[in-house]
């Protein structure tokens, strides 16, 4: 609820983007899926103007391909736009992890240890969407504890590439578990100060996707448009 005073509300708009965006992310849309306003409009009880609206920045998130008197999809996979976006984060985010070796919020500790305990949990009760929630906080926590919580907007608008081939790849214990014992390093380096080790150990973890892309296009080649 927004502080009175302020503007911030919630839209009709954000509502749908919200859930869509969800639904796109843990792929319960699939890649190629079309979807009408006028039946999302109607399945939320909203007009279409608030429909059109959340489309619109879906697709500017490349999540949606709005095509002119044809119907939208659920926007393919794109190997250019994968590399673009995993460009761009890690340029990001090297730079939020020295931050944060060198000068970090303390305050967070506790909140960061807590969600890598809940990593723990879920790769435990085998809850891939639940360990990807918490991959996702995990990676927003290290932002705020940089003290560049600001930077999270845009590595989550390009984590929103990969986050779909996060979803194909987080299928196994095994997978979740290498990605655990990344963040337990990360934070190791990071709570000792060590920037070059913090670095490194984040270059690994983002390094991983790579053989995860080349294989779901081995895989599932009809998701990706190029």
């Amino acid at each position: 609820m927004a502080e009175q005073g302020t503007l911030a509300r919630t839209t009709g708009s954000d509502v749908v983007f919200d859930k869509l965006f969800e639904q796109i992310t843990r792929l319960d849309l699939l890649p190629g899926t079309k979807i009408s306003e006028t039946e999302i409009a109607k399945a939320f009880g909203y007009s279409r103007q608030p429909v059109r609206e959340a489309f619109t920045r879906l697709a500017n998130l490349n999540l949606l391909l709005i095509r002119p008197q044809r119907a939208t999809l659920v926007r393919p996979f794109s190997r250019q736009l994968i590399a673009n976006a995993r460009f761009v984060r890690a340029a990001i985010e090297f730079e939020v992890v020295r931050a944060a070796a060198r000068d970090r919020d303390t305050a967070l500790d506790d909140e960061l240890r807590s969600n890598l305990r809940k990593q723990g949990d879920a790769i435990a009760a085998g809850d891939a969407g639940l360990f990807h929630e918490l991959d996702y906080d995990f990676h927003r926590l290290l932002c705020a504890s940089a003290k560049q919580a600001f930077a999270f907007d845009i590595i989550s608008e390009n984590k929103a590439q990969v986050d779909r081939l996060c979803m194909l790849a987080l299928t196994s214990k095994d997978a979740m578990d290498v990605l655990y014992d990344d963040h337990a390093k990360l934070l190791e380096a990071l709570f000792g100060g060590d920037e070059e080790a913090a670095v490194a150990v984040l270059r690994v973890h983002l390094d991983r996707l790579s053989p995860t892309i080349d294989a779901i296009y081995t895989t599932h080649k009809a998701y990706f448009d190029d």
